[in-house]
């Protein structure tokens, strides 16, 4: 099922919020729709939000009447950072439109058209989705051999082939491990309070894809864990700061530590491209604050007293001495000697 697909003249987003009871897809033209849709949720998942802002940002100056390159160049920038912040915790995003702003700059360096460079926007967004799905694959690969058949293994929110172009990124090694016909692996899915990406996405995608799962509640994994059926624990990640501490989804710095409690290796899966090493610490890292509303209702239900408080954060950051190792599609990244890692390395990878 593919969350993002352009269509020649505009974008199709599956619209996420609707699952798993509805496929439904959004025909996003400009950038202000895809802009929505990037807050409302419809689209989600650090490499699927890069993606489609990607897309976002040709949509926004194809039409554009300016003809001299410098202020389309202008033009470009301003657009762009106006899909930067739809939502600011994701470093995809903000990697995806430098990944255009970089192209449109060379094109227009060696002396090309404004014509050329919105074709040029175009082929960079479509390069981008065709490398994430090679990208997941080997993000899966190496994962993989972390595994054995016969494990149990948790994961968190929706790090899967619905936030990304194909495989997923946390999930990928579960796709692997069924092509490469392993009968025993056993998945378990954190439901993912408070909207649910858990089992409305991961759960969804997974049980299709014919993968054996256990759906269960948030704050069921210390029993799972104490019960020895968790081997492993593999998440995604919206960033990881230059040492190594990761933003993830809500509930996964509790994993971290209840992994590292009953002595279970907690691993990070994601690409190069979530690693920022502009921002030194997790907690220099901007966490999204969301509406109350996503707690005190489900389903359009209100299910707490009216006007309660809430705090309502969409991200924790966890530490990087409770990662076992962070997964890229560039090979597997364990920490040093005295735990901590140093990512500062990887610049040499364009980062």
């Amino acid at each position: 099922m593919k969350s993002i697909e352009w269509k020649g003249d505009h974008l199709l987003l599956l619209d996420q919020t609707r699952l798993p009871s509805n496929t439904i897809y959004l025909k996003i033209t400009d950038e202000f729709a895809l802009y929505d849709a990037i807050q409302k949720m419809q689209v989600r998942g650090a490499p699927a939000i890069g993606m489609s802002a990607a897309f976002g940002l040709y949509l926004a100056v194809r039409s554009s009447e300016i003809q001299d390159p410098m202020k389309f160049y202008e033009e470009i920038l301003d657009r762009s950072s106006y899909l930067a912040s739809a939502r600011p915790t994701a470093v995809n995003l903000m990697w995806a439109l430098r990944q255009l702003e970089t192209r449109a700059k060379k094109e227009i360096a060696s002396g090309a058209s404004v014509k050329s460079v919105k074709s040029a926007l175009l082929k960079e967004a479509l390069n981008i989705q065709k490398r994430d799905i090679e990208t997941c694959r080997k993000i899966g690969e190496y994962g993989l051999s972390l595994f054995k058949d016969g494990m149990g293994i948790l994961t968190h929110c929706n790090p899967g082939s619905l936030a990304t172009a194909g495989y997923g990124t946390a999930t990928a090694p579960f796709y692997l491990a069924k092509e490469k016909g392993w009968k025993k692996l056993m998945v378990y899915v954190d439901e993912t309070r408070p909207l649910l990406q858990g089992s409305r996405l991961t759960a969804y995608e997974l049980q299709k894809a014919g993968i054996d799962i256990t759906l269960i509640c948030d704050n069921m994994a210390a029993t799972v864990m104490a019960q020895g059926k968790v081997q492993a624990v593999i998440v995604g990640t919206d960033r990881i700061a230059a040492n190594g501490d990761v933003a993830n989804k809500i509930g996964t710095y509790n994993l971290a530590i209840l992994a590292q409690y009953h002595n279970i290796p907690f691993y990070v899966a994601a690409p190069l491209s979530s690693i920022d090493l502009t921002t030194h610490r997790g907690s220099q890292i901007p966490i999204e604050e969301r509406s109350g509303v996503e707690i005190t209702r489900l389903g359009g239900r209100l299910i707490a007293p009216i006007r309660v408080k809430t705090y309502n954060p969409a991200f924790d950051v966890t530490p990087s001495s409770l990662v076992s190792a962070i997964i890229t599609e560039e090979g597997i990244i364990r920490p040093k000697e005295d735990g901590t890692y140093n990512l500062r390395g990887l610049a040499a990878f364009g980062l």
